[in-house]
């Protein structure tokens, strides 16, 4: 299983110095970022790919349970807060554990052994047919978008344009993140801000790889990668 990245999610420097060092001496944990309040984390979560929030509850401007209320990012988190009277509210919002401050080592080993336990059985129980989607939200929607329906992917800054057969999508998400998020092996990244899906390339024109009419460019970075699948299934004379 690969390891559970954790976003620290608190306006106290002390605090999250403890649970970096507590991260650190987890083997199945990795650090993946930072964050002094809730709307930082906002936009971290909406631009990286992130499993698991250390979330801190009364902060300034707006508390960690607010944000859980209404956001539609839903890593697992774990509340890490110096006030016991949450833990009924926070239950109810589906967190994965509530650990008090001070934070002993040995609690936060369990909490986080319950979500790396809860990942292992999503995973096994995940329908095959999930693995074939992506679920992208694109303005207020949030959008189903099959695999095998994506021509390439082209960055923009902080968003991406998913192009499809049918539609193109636009997403707050970085291409890095959405490459780390691409489970099979049909895309690749061709440029620094491309990625195709294999299975729609009609030709490759020199430096271009054409999907339909669409010419996508191809850095010399990319290339030899790239060719090296080609010629895996060019044909030769014999």
């Amino acid at each position: 299983m690969k390891k559970l990245r954790c976003l620290i999610v608190d306006d106290e420097p002390v605090a999250r110095k403890v649970l970096r060092e507590f991260i650190a001496k987890i083997p199945f944990l990795e650090p993946a970022g930072e964050a002094v309040s809730v709307a930082k984390a906002e936009a971290f979560l909406a631009a990286n790919a992130t499993d698991l929030v250390l979330l801190d509850i009364e902060m300034p401007k707006r508390s960690g349970l607010d944000w859980l209320k209404q956001t539609t990012l839903k890593p697992m988190v774990i509340l890490t807060t110096a006030f016991p009277n949450y833990a009924l509210e926070g239950y109810e919002l589906d967190i994965i554990d509530y650990l008090l401050k001070p934070i002993a080592f040995d609690r936060f080993q369990k909490a986080v052994q319950k979500a790396r336990e809860y990942t292992e059985l999503r995973h096994r129980a995940a329908p095959a047919a999930l693995y074939a989607c992506l679920f992208i939200r694109s303005e207020k929607r949030i959008e189903k978008v099959e695999l095998s329906a994506i021509l390439y992917i082209e960055s923009t800054g902080n968003y991406v344009n998913v192009h499809t057969t049918e539609k193109k999508l636009v997403a707050y998400l970085t291409l890095k993140s959405l490459e780390s998020q691409l489970t099979t092996a049909e895309f690749m990244k061709i440029h620094q801000s491309f990625i195709v899906n294999l299975a729609m390339i009609t030709a490759i024109e020199g430096t271009l790889v054409m999907i339909g009419d669409k010419g996508v460019p191809v850095s010399r970075a990319y290339r030899d990668k790239l060719m090296q699948v080609v010629e895996q299934r060019l044909l030769r004379r014999t």
